[in-house]
């Protein structure tokens, strides 16, 4: 096997708490590490500066409430978003996917048609489910092309009068495609149809505008954006969420509450019952602003960089199979003859490098590809090509424990 050595595009881990220590941490894809900046931030929120928000009349209640929609306003400038409140706080793009399934989903019925595509993670997969064994709709499968894209001609040819949504990821999480959504934007409009996009994967890589690409509903994981888990972001056009019901019932999202009659308050308060997670919101936020300071088109030109490093080393090997475009978004999936990816995850921990395995909450997509599961390497923007050099010297260890030939 050749190892790739050269010098980081980027030369950040000394940011992050989490990658000190000897190893290599391939699982970004999954959840990101944090940088210390966030880490502080949420210790702040925690300690000297903690109260609760939108309830208190004291100052420092008032103080945080500014924080929190503070932070709303820095989610919002991130996304390209028209106001502050187009964005809703959720815990996480599953949250936020079932909130448009449960809210805006009551308005379909029997033979309405959602479109998703065939590399969907299971969160884009069974809202839509529940909703077809509830209220009777029919969900369509567009298929991929060879190399593991959406196939968008096909998918726009899928789009029928009786669709109501589209509804697909803007970067795969097995593959690394990345979808054309201005073009799938402007087909689903032409027939009538609106767009939900699963941004989890694109949020940390890609620059956002939510204009440009003309979607509808927008859905993002913080812990995926270098910010903590439980917080996530839906986007929704204005118009959209103020005519949409809300889907919990509770504190904070009442306009009036008499026991014959409640009215609720205006989105994006409607849809953000209880007491929210303002530690994650302000973490979040903290994570964006540490992701501009390094600027977003770097943190994807180097991790495209790093796969295609890591491409380059394991195309030679004819017992590797690689998965997915040649220009990915971060994002490598391989399976390796005679071994099955946990094996291989397994041995790559006791060479201290940290991949996933498995189905990858796609196994729709594992069936496409007639395999039980594949090894997966992501990049962040901590990584460097040491880390490639220790994946691809890894692999050879496993190579040589199977006595496989190369």
């Amino acid at each position: 096997m050749t190892i790739l050595t050269a010098s980081p595009l980027l030369d950040r881990k000394g940011d992050f708490p989490g990658m000190a220590g000897d190893w290599a941490y391939l699982d970004t894809a999954a959840t990101s590490q944090k940088p210390q900046a966030v880490i502080d931030a949420i210790a702040r929120c925690y300690g000297p500066e903690y109260a609760t928000v939108h309830r208190g009349v004291y100052e420092r209640s008032a103080t945080m409430t500014l924080r929190y929609e503070e932070a709303r306003a820095t989610v919002a400038r991130f996304i390209g978003a028209a106001t502050p409140d187009e964005v809703v706080f959720v815990r996480g793009a599953t949250e936020g996917i079932n909130l448009v399934a449960q809210s805006w989903g009551q308005r379909l019925q029997a033979g309405d048609r959602v479109l998703i595509s065939a590399l969907e993670h299971h969160s884009n997969i069974v809202p839509w489910q529940m909703l077809r064994d509830r209220a009777g709709i029919i969900i369509d499968v567009a298929p991929l092309t060879d190399d593991g894209r959406i196939d968008e001609d096909a998918l726009i040819a899928m789009i029928r009068p009786e669709t109501r949504l589209v509804a697909i990821a803007h970067v795969s999480n097995v593959l690394g495609g990345v979808a054309d959504v201005a073009r799938i934007a402007d087909a689903a409009h032409a027939m009538g149809a609106l767009l939900m996009v699963d941004g989890c994967q694109a949020a940390p890589r890609l620059a956002l505008d939510m204009a440009a690409l003309g979607c509808d509903f927008y859905v993002l994981s913080g812990h995926k954006l270098y910010g903590p888990t439980g917080i996530g972001v839906l986007w929704a056009r204005a118009e959209i969420l103020e005519s949409m019901p809300p889907w919990q019932g509770g504190g904070a999202m009442i306009d009036t509450v008499t026991f014959e009659h409640t009215s609720y308050a205006p989105s994006p308060a409607r849809f953000e019952a209880g007491t929210p997670h303002i530690e994650g919101v302000i973490g979040l936020a903290a994570a964006i602003d540490y992701v501009e300071s390094v600027g977003i088109d770097r943190i994807h030109a180097h991790e495209a960089e790093l796969v295609r490093r890591t491409r380059a080393a394991l195309a030679g090997i004819n017992s590797i199979t690689l998965y997915g475009p040649q220009a990915s978004a971060g994002i490598l999936s391989f399976t390796m003859a005679g071994v099955h990816p946990h094996d291989i995850g397994t041995i790559l921990d006791e060479a201290g490098v940290a991949i996933r395995a498995g189905h990858h909450c796609a196994q729709p997509l594992m069936k496409l590809l007639n395999v039980p599961a594949t090894a997966r390497a992501s990049f962040g923007l901590y990584n460097s090509a040491d880390d490639v050099d220790r994946l691809v010297a890894g692999l050879a260890r496993v190579t040589r424990i199977f006595g496989i030939k190369p």
